[in-house]
């Protein structure tokens, strides 16, 4: 067995043979495994793991053996039956349902899970019963033999720590120190120094050496807590430890060598982080090598009276207080308050209540106004993060409806795009766009066309000057009719010219030059043939 949790499973004897059969298997895996007849006391010091009923139509002594289960140790039960609704009629609390053709090593398979599962939940006191969490508490049944680098998500509040504590408990690193890091806790200049650790003189008060956090963690493993509040010259030194396996202390130049589990969790988008430069993309894909997301209180409702009778029974003993329970309605209330806080605020709720406790059961009334009172049309809310230090950034901080968090991730996604399509936007313009001025200001000049602005000339009144000499362009025009050429070579711009005369004098230019042929002033001025042909259309332009 990967824990260190000991228990028993019980093998019903309604299918003798059947029952042996799952017996060797399960003995096979490392599990304890008695068979139990029909009827018989299954009480016993040491705790029931799992039951797996073999009834093939005597489902009353079935539905008693999973009762004793149940009462005695929360156990889940298994049963294989054909007779699925029979069993099915007694209780709907049967955790798996399997047909008699099942082989023995896939219900085992599915055996290991669940009581690896329930393992983890009494190991890191994790409560839960949804599929939501039930997922999660897979994937940390998965994820825990291995060395890999884990990245939790969830918002504050959703048990991020226990999950890692988990992962630490079912791990073969369990032996050895689980040392969490609350980061947002730490100023940066005191952050790498109790991360690394430093050498006696390297800073001011800095009066002895002292081991870093990743030393004393070595071996073992070591959680990361609001990674995304982390500066950026941090990050460097932890990506250097995930590659390399190595680090400096703080003023020190020998390198020290760890053997280290970076368990890391944060309740922001790491992703949004990396697209605004606050975190580093390249760390960011080493530490999200396997990846667990635990979902917000509001979306697994159902757990609550679970969660709530657990932290009556944990408050009651701590405090050495009685509590006479919850009503149906105050309960109710509580499942559809969307808590904020999550299970902590949730918690402190209940140990509030137990301390207050009127001596009967508990009220609507006996709940905070509060949560009572809450508008619940504000059920659909992500809570804000009060205690994020980026939690007034609009792209990154949470605390926004789903569709507004949709909206801020694609605005920051297509950031880059935007100014690439202005700077080609501003680029055209320069290029295309002409631009009456007074000053020589834009120009545009091709092998066979050219379009250019003139400066004005203020001596000349509303005249204007051809560029690189001191003629008007009236002169310059009666210069063209006296000589022998008769195709310009430039469109010259006159003030109250229009784009469209601009665009009429260039396309009768391109076809005087190319002889009326429309394909090749097409090409010349790089526009589609029939665009040509509408423009000559609407400008009335003599093709000849």
């Amino acid at each position: 067995m990967s824990s260190d949790i000991q228990g028993r499973v019980l093998v019903s004897t309604h299918d003798l043979g059947r029952a042996g059969e799952i017996r060797t298997v399960l003995e096979e895996s490392g599990y304890t495994v008695d068979l139990v007849t029909p009827g018989e006391d299954v009480s016993s010091e040491v705790p029931i793991q799992l039951l797996i009923i073999t009834a093939q139509s005597d489902s009353r002594s079935a539905y008693d053996l999973s009762e004793q289960a149940r009462v005695l140790s929360q156990a889940p039960v298994f049963a294989i039956t054909e007779d699925v609704e029979s069993i099915s009629s007694f209780s709907s609390e049967y955790t798996e349902v399997f047909t008699p053709d099942t082989r023995a090593d896939e219900l085992v398979f599915v055996a290991r899970s669940v009581i690896e599962r329930r393992n983890l939940q009494a190991m890191a006191g994790i409560v839960g019963e949804t599929d939501a969490m039930k997922e999660a508490l897979e994937r940390v049944v998965q994820f825990a033999p291995v060395s890999s680098t884990v990245l939790v998500t969830g918002e504050s509040g959703t048990g991020k720590e226990l999950i890692a504590r988990g992962i630490h408990h079912l791990s073969p690193r369990r032996h050895q120190p689980f040392i969490p890091v609350n980061v947002a806790a730490l100023s940066d200049t005191l952050l790498e120094s109790e991360l690394f650790g430093h050498e006696k003189g390297s800073f001011t008060g800095a009066i002895d050496s002292r081991q870093g956090l990743f030393e004393l963690a070595n071996g073992g493993t070591i959680f990361l807590d609001e990674i995304g509040e982390m500066p950026l010259t941090t990050q460097t030194k932890i990506l250097r430890v995930l590659e390399q396996k190595e680090f400096h202390k703080v003023g020190g130049e020998s390198v020290i060598n760890v053997d280290v589990r970076i368990v890391a969790a944060t309740n922001q988008n790491l992703k949004q982080l990396v697209s605004v430069g606050q975190f580093r993309k390249d760390l960011y894909y080493r530490l999200n090598v396997l990846h667990i997301e635990l979902p917000p209180l509001r979306q697994r409702w159902e757990d609550i009276p679970i969660l709530v009778e657990t932290f009556i029974e944990d408050a009651c003993a701590r405090l050495d207080r009685t509590f006479e329970g919850i009503s149906s309605e105050a309960m109710k209330i509580l499942q559809e308050y969307h808590w904020p806080g999550n299970i902590r605020e949730l918690h402190n709720l209940i140990e509030s209540m137990v301390v207050l406790a009127p001596g009967r059961e508990v009220l609507p009334k006996d709940i905070p106004k509060e949560i009572r009172s809450i508008d619940k049309s504000l059920g659909a809310l992500i809570p804000i993060d009060q205690g994020s230090s980026q939690s007034t950034d609009i792209t990154t901080g949470p605390g926004l409806r789903p569709e507004l968090e949709f909206i801020f991730r694609t605005l920051v996604d297509l950031r880059m795009d935007v100014d690439d399509l202005r700077k080609e936007f501003d680029l055209y313009r320069d290029k295309n766009a002409v631009i009456s001025s007074t000053t020589e200001n834009y120009s545009v000049d091709d092998e066979n066309l050219e379009i250019k602005v003139r400066h004005r000339d203020k001596s000349l009144g509303d005249e204007w000057v051809a560029e690189g000499t001191d003629k008007s362009y009236s002169e310059i025009s009666r210069d063209i009719e006296d000589s022998e050429v008769i195709q310009p070579s430039s469109v010259i711009y006159e003030s109250g010219m229009t784009m469209d005369d601009l665009e009429r004098e260039a396309i009768s230019m391109a076809l005087a030059k190319v002889g009326g042929n429309r394909r090749k002033a097409a090409e010349l001025l790089a526009i589609g043939e029939r665009t040509l042909y509408r423009k000559i259309k609407k400008f009335g332009i003599d093709e000849n």
